[in-house]
């Protein structure tokens, strides 16, 4: 009955710990989204298909 007990103490541990993560992953990327959004409407507005051309040679 022991042995029981482990795994349900343990995996209620676990996933609030990944959630935690996936959390501050989120918040990370919506940062970097938010950032990217900000640089490609700034680009837009300076140059209309200037900014997606570069990117598109640099890739190319």
């Amino acid at each position: 009955m022991s042995e029981e007990a482990v795994p349900q103490q343990g995996g209620p541990a676990q996933p609030k710990g990944l959630l935690q993560q996936m959390e501050e992953l989120m918040a990370s990327l919506n940062a970097d989204l938010s950032a990217l959004d900000a640089d490609l409407q700034s680009a837009g507005s300076t140059g209309s298909g200037s900014g997606s051309g570069e990117e598109g040679g640099a890739t190319a």
